[in-house]
């Protein structure tokens, strides 16, 4: 099965093991947009090649969308302002997910639900919940 991974930056540094282990298992596995360039310094961008450099990002994304047969979402908690923020799914991976969801794709969450104020809108994906567990991945496509 081909998949994209997808994730907040922050998980960035967990992505490699995942990789391997989803390749172990004769999964194709496509990275997340910016993997191969974590050294961009969004402080040096004018506000109009940030917004672009965002619409490009999402216009990546359903390109690479289109191409697989399921994302999975790496959700794990993650420090924001001195709070933990459990099985944390941000904005722009929300939106992946959502265009999963529109393309029928599946969508597999590493770990349970963020209890956040998407928390019914992710539910509504009817992701596959892995919880926790990589090997729960089938290659049933």
């Amino acid at each position: 099965m081909k998949i994209l991974i997808v994730c907040s930056t922050s998980f960035y540094n967990k992505i490699e093991k995942i990789k391997k282990e989803l390749d172990a298992k004769g999964h194709t596995v496509i990275m997340p947009n910016c993997y191969e360039d974590q050294d961009i310094d969004y402080e040096k961008m004018t506000e109009k090649e940030y917004l672009e450099f965002f619409k490009n990002m999402y216009h990546e994304s359903r390109e690479k969308i289109s191409t697989v047969d399921a994302i999975l979402v790496l959700n794990y908690s993650k420090e924001k302002d001195g709070k933990i923020l459990n099985n944390y799914i941000g904005g722009s991976t929300f939106l992946e997910m959502y265009e999963a969801f529109m393309q029928n794709k599946k969508i597999y969450m590493l770990n349970g639900y963020p209890k956040s104020m998407l928390q019914d809108e992710i539910k509504g994906f009817n992701p596959i919940l892995l919880n926790g567990n990589i090997n729960n991945v089938k290659k049933d496509i």
